[in-house]
């Protein structure tokens, strides 16, 4: 009698917010574990994507799976999916790790989209996988449009709220609730001490840097919207964005590249102002003049060759050294964003 094939499940949403009210990821569970149960398969692990987009492999739980379905004691016989579309919405994703897979004795089965090895249905997978990639474009297509409109109507799109700001509901249209951002009187208090301190100082000492208005924050036991202490990056951050002078800005960034979008593809909305025009201006003013493209005397005397020059091609930012130790003890430098 030979041993019943060891199946894993792999369970997937797009959201966290599809994870914590849908029940998609509980009916992927008993569809699954039924499919393997009418073919007498043993289930010996579950595989649970709370909230990944599968356009990627940047999936913890999937990398997890992938590597442990190919470890040398062979754990692992088949991977059972609700859809092909759970596992990977890019077609040549998906053929990449099908045939991966495929080395190490391992199947990709869909419950609900049954294929076999022969040429034709490996073709027929590879057409839904086509078809799978195109429907997840258009449909991040259609709501980033969505989201465009809800911005020029002045409505917040559910980022990460800055310092300052809070959520005020002004509208209910069926079953969402439009939200728009009003000042946070206690946290707006902040905001205004970090220009002041920046642009005036502390007891007459004159304008202070962007790194002692940082150690005059924590000084003060003041701390971000997390509750972290502040940094150099995050008061940088507050004295550049232009919501604070009354202008929020959406759709600036590419979302897997962090890439700038080009200009007419920004949505500007005004909303309530922290700080006054003119000051916002004299901030701008006083950072471009201290900034660190005209390299300070640190950049150029500092021990690390590419200090100031070396930036990431992909984000713009500026690459640090960083090391690590190999296995045979050995210590390697390298740059990293």
């Amino acid at each position: 009698m030979t041993d019943p094939v060891r199946a894993a499940l792999y369970l997937r949403v797009s959201t966290t917010r599809q994870a914590e009210v849908d029940l998609s990821i509980p009916d992927q569970q008993a569809q699954t574990s039924a499919y393997c149960a009418r073919q007498g398969w043993r289930v010996v692990t579950e595989y649970v994507e709370p909230g990944a987009s599968a356009m990627d492999d940047n999936r913890p739980e999937f990398q997890r799976m992938i590597e442990r379905a190919c470890d040398d004691d062979h754990p692992i016989d088949a991977i059972v999916i609700h859809s092909f579309s759970r596992f990977f919405r890019d077609a040549f994703g998906l053929e990449m790790y099908v045939r991966k897979l495929a080395k190490h004795g391992v199947r990709l089965v869909s419950i609900t989209q049954e294929l076999g090895d022969d040429p034709a249905q490996v073709m027929m997978r590879q057409v839904i996988a086509l078809f799978d990639e195109y429907q997840s474009r258009e449909n991040g297509k259609h709501v980033l449009r969505a989201m465009k409109e809800n911005a020029r109507q002045g409505f917040y799109n559910g980022s990460r709220l800055p310092l300052g700001y809070a959520l005020s509901e002004v509208d209910k249209r069926g079953h969402r609730t439009k939200k728009k951002l009003v000042i946070d009187p206690v946290e707006a208090e902040t905001v205004r001490l970090i220009y002041r301190l920046y642009l005036e100082g502390d007891g007459g000492k004159g304008p202070m840097g962007v790194k002692e208005v940082t150690k005059a924050l924590n000084a003060q036991g003041l701390r971000t919207r997390l509750g972290a202490r502040f940094g150099v990056a995050s008061v940088h951050k507050i004295l550049t964005n232009p919501v604070y002078k009354g202008r929020w800005r959406f759709n600036q960034r590419e979302a897997k590249t962090g890439r700038s979008k080009p200009a007419n593809e920004i949505i500007e909305v005004a909303v309530p102002a922290i700080i006054e025009q003119p000051a916002f201006d004299r901030a701008q003013r006083s950072l471009k003049a201290r900034d660190l493209r005209i390299l300070p005397p640190r950049v150029v005397t500092g021990p690390i060759l590419l200090t100031g020059l070396a930036h990431c091609a992909t984000c713009g930012g500026a690459m640090t050294l960083r090391t690590g130790t190999s296995k045979s003890g050995k210590v390697h430098r390298y740059y990293s964003c």
